[in-house]
């Protein structure tokens, strides 16, 4: 029976409450803006203690919330190491639960998982129920600028094209010749096929022989800068540990990619991303200093909500669940980011056959390349702990509005066309042709050997802006009365697949869409009659 004093007063009167948080005195009035924010959203908020064990909490959580009507469940407070021998740290923590390793403890990782699922599978049957997401203050200041960030996000006005901006950025993986190429071909079906063209996507690698790779010198700024110019995602894939990302290797050394000691110049100066680490430990949230995603999330200038692993991950694991969180968080039925979060964390457990032809791929695959053949069903078991959301679970998730668009299937270079469809948003509209995602503007150069002179360097960072640079027209325009009608030119070099790509940057809200369109010479032919798409 849960003790009088671990149930605390529920701040909207009646039963059915849909979110629970579980948080320490000293953080309630800090609290106080996002409550009002959730409740005018309609939310049904109750407050529970933090004092007591995780089963002690889990208890309260369902005496609070009929569990029919739960939803969410945010965790306000850190899980700092020495808990149990100091009662003022305990006094502003919040417990995690320690879940017993099977496979990552086989590569060295610690045999026991930190994770928040025990709140969300309030059944213990092994699959989560509700939403959950933790923000680890240490102090009220550090917590009013958390809540300042999750609400800043959500009344945001700026409609500019950060929205549409997703930014990957990619270490090398080092898990073996083959494992690496089936990561890199699993990568890039991921951005090609899985993400819709309407994206901008843009990606830094740190091998030097693809072009995607820039100054090595310039990496550091280069990284700072995917997330200060602001986008809607921005992805790690590689390498992490508990307070920085592994440094970039060359021929001529060790460049430092991304740590704890960069936060603080995290500015980012539009919309403030959702970061997403597909990587070992970023997420390591009961270490004994703040983890690397921790100091992001508690920078003003940084990223809204962080998704990271607590102990070592694995790649097909990894790769399975950003799919599925990519799919529920761009396009799915997902309303905020602790259910696309749930929903990912689902369909990580369930079995490939019942997930799509790509999954059974990603299956067939990782039986043929993982050290564990045996034990894929365990590897994602563990993965749906390893990662935890710091951040607000009820977080929304604004999608675009549509735009369709009426263009001929086929162009010719140097030919004037026509650009015309309709937007459900009025306002400035960006109007390119683009290369598709696994093609290049320009042919880049096949680096085989790393220059060895510095003086050759700024080239590198040149070629790595042209790669993210699809665009072979653009134009702008304005859109009225739901009407869009545009005219590019196409260069004389344009050709192959390409797709017409447009953004609308209204007053209210933003729109955007895409069409596939192929650039060929003319033939005598007829040319085949537009077609109609979003």
């Amino acid at each position: 029976m849960v003790t009088s004093w671990l149930l605390m007063t529920v701040l909207t009167v009646g039963a059915g409450s849909d979110t629970v948080v579980v948080c320490p005195e000293v953080f309630r009035s800090a609290m106080t803006p996002w409550v009002t924010h959730r409740e005018s959203q309609g939310r049904r908020i109750a407050f529970v203690s933090n004092q007591g064990t995780t089963d002690d909490i889990r208890a309260a959580i369902r005496q609070a919330a009929d569990t029919d009507d739960l939803r969410a469940v945010l965790l306000v407070g850190d899980a700092e190491v020495g808990v149990d021998q100091d009662s003022a740290v305990r006094a502003r923590c919040v417990p995690v639960e320690w879940a017993r390793s099977k496979v990552t403890v086989k590569l060295g990782s610690e045999p026991h998982i930190s994770t928040d699922d025990w709140c969300a599978d309030l059944d213990r049957d092994g699959t989560p129920e509700v939403a959950v997401g933790r923000l680890t203050p240490d102090s009220p200041e550090q917590l009013a600028v958390m809540v300042r960030k999750i609400i800043a996000y959500e009344q945001s006005r700026d409609y500019g094209p950060w929205r549409r901006r997703l930014q990957f950025v990619a270490g090398v993986g080092d898990f073996g010749a083959l494992a690496d190429r089936v990561i890199e071909g699993t990568a890039r079906t991921f951005l090609t096929q899985s993400i819709a063209p309407a994206y901008e996507v843009s990606m830094i690698y740190g091998s030097w022989r693809s072009p995607y790779f820039p100054d090595p010198r310039r990496f550091r700024e280069t990284t700072l800068e995917s997330l200060n110019s602001g986008c809607q995602f921005w992805i790690y894939m590689g390498h992490g540990y508990h307070l920085q990302l592994a440094d970039v290797v060359t021929p001529s050394g060790e460049f430092p990619l991304f740590s704890v000691v960069d936060v603080a110049r995290l500015t980012c100066r539009q919309g403030l991303p959702i970061a997403l680490f597909l990587s070992c430990y970023a997420g390591a949230f009961d270490a004994y200093d703040d983890c690397l995603a921790e100091e992001m999330l508690h920078c003003e200038g940084g990223p809204v909500a962080v998704i990271a692993a607590s102990r070592v991950a694995m790649p097909y694991a990894m790769t399975v669940m950003a799919l599925d969180l990519a799919g529920q968080a761009l396009d799915g039925p997902a309303e905020t980011l602790g259910e696309a979060m749930l929903a990912a964390k689902r369909h990580l457990l369930a079995d490939g056959e019942a997930c799509g032809p790509l999954r059974e791929k990603l299956d067939t695959v990782a039986g043929l390349i993982s050290p564990f053949p045996d034990m894929l069903a365990e590897e994602r078991r563990e993965h749906t702990l390893l990662f935890n959301l710091l951040g607000d679970p009820l977080l929304r998730l604004r999608r675009p509005k549509s735009v369709q668009l009426a263009v001929a299937e086929t162009v010719a270079p140097g030919e004037t066309f026509n650009v015309v469809g309709s937007s459900d948003v009025d306002g400035r509209a960006t109007v390119e042709l683009v290369v598709s995602r696994d093609r290049f503007v320009a042919t880049p150069v096949r680096r085989t050997e790393f220059p060895e002179s510095t003086r050759d360097w700024p080239e590198l960072q040149a070629e790595y802006e042209r790669a993210n640079d699809r665009r072979l027209a653009w134009t702008e325009t304005e859109i009225r009365d739901r009407k869009l009608a545009a005219r590019l030119a196409i260069p004389e070099n344009a050709r192959g697949s390409c797709f017409i790509r447009v953004y609308v940057e209204g007053q209210q809200d933003y729109a955007m869409g895409a069409a596939a369109i192929s650039v060929r010479p003319v033939t005598l032919a007829a040319k085949p009659d537009s077609k109609i798409t979003r």
